[in-house]
């Protein structure tokens, strides 16, 4: 009997024609649903009990959605690296392995991070649209070397963004709960401090650590009142880090110079929002991970993840045997 896999993993989704040959060579069929950004829980539940495997996106896999699915749910295995929509406890306690790949996109995301500070420091996007609407004008901009970036989450991502704004001459802060290596503090000349104090400290905040219960909101109204003012904020890591309602309130106030966003509290960013009116702000769709390169080696990653959670062996799994991209 033939395995049935629910693809719902958005950046597969386009070429998913390149990847069922592979799959179907270990009796995969796939079950591919209309996806607008992720599957919330109904629409998982519309599909309960119907696959033996999941690749997924951010798909929103709750404890209900996951019994639902049982037993015949074997493994989920997440496009990327984030896995905080998926109730992990909840996975282990029914026996459905959750896999993941782990730095699948520092380099891109680390880019972004910088792309955005450098943006605001040189106010090269106003300047560009002030030219463009008929205003000689001459905005004032900051070299980096004057300027303090703090990283909230000085994981693989943090590092790297640190190691690049190094390159800048900032002054660099760093917050984490995760005692760092000497070596990497001696390279860097980062600075561990309280979050508080890289609040308060910072022209740039950067965050980069994973959501989780004791991070969700971690920039809230509190935090932001502790930020010096004039300062941007910029999330490339995941939007319910911050408080959205506070953050606007912030904007609007003029209590921050701005925001950088690649991520947002809802996922795509509803029409409604505030902040698609806000001129101090630089908006993504949750894209800072765009590379071809770091996505075809994810893609090719998450279906042996796959195989290996279904029990088949991805040894003779060649890539180069299937059309490349084009």
């Amino acid at each position: 009997m033939p395995k049935v896999v629910l693809l719902s993993a958005p950046y597969m989704l386009p070429t998913a024609e390149r990847f069922s040959p592979a799959l179907a060579r270990y009796g995969i069929e796939l079950l591919i649903p209309e996806v607008d950004e992720r599957l919330e829980a109904d629409e998982l539940m519309r599909h309960a009990g119907q696959f033996d495997g999941a690749i997924c996106g951010d798909d929103r896999f709750t404890a209900e959605v996951l019994a639902a699915c049982a037993p015949r749910l074997k493994v989920i295995s997440k496009w990327g690296t984030g896995i905080d929509s998926i109730d992990q406890a909840a996975a282990a306690q029914l026996g459905i392995a959750v896999r993941n790949t782990p730095g699948a996109f520092t380099e891109p995301v680390a880019d972004s991070a910088l792309s955005y500070i450098l943006a605001f420091a040189r106010q090269s996007p106003w300047l560009d649209r002030a030219l463009k609407a008929g205003r000689w004008e001459k905005l004032p901009g900051r070299s980096l070397s004057e300027c303090t970036l703090g990283v909230v989450g000085v994981g693989r991502i943090g590092k790297a963004v640190l190691q690049r704004a190094q390159g800048f001459g900032m002054r660099l802060l760093g917050n984490d709960i995760v005692e760092m290596p000497a070596e990497f503090l001696q390279q860097t000349a980062v600075e561990m401090v309280s979050l508080d104090r890289l609040l308060a400290e910072a022209d740039f905040v950067s965050l980069n650590c994973d959501l989780n219960p004791s991070s969700h909101h971690i920039i809230d109204a509190a935090a932001l009142a502790k930020m010096k003012p004039g300062a941007v904020l910029v999330n490339t890591a995941r939007g319910p880090l911050v408080d959205e309602p506070a953050l606007v309130a912030a904007l609007s106030a003029r209590q921050l110079a701005g925001a950088a966003l690649d991520v947002f509290e809802h996922e795509p960013l509803p029409a409604g929002s505030p902040l698609l009116q806000m001129d101090n702000v630089l908006l993504a769709a949750h894209n800072s991970n765009a590379s071809p390169r770091a996505w075809e080696r994810v893609h090719w990653n998450t279906i042996r993840n796959l195989l290996d959670g279904l029990g088949l062996d991805a040894g003779d799994l060649r890539p180069e045997d299937y059309p490349p991209l084009p």
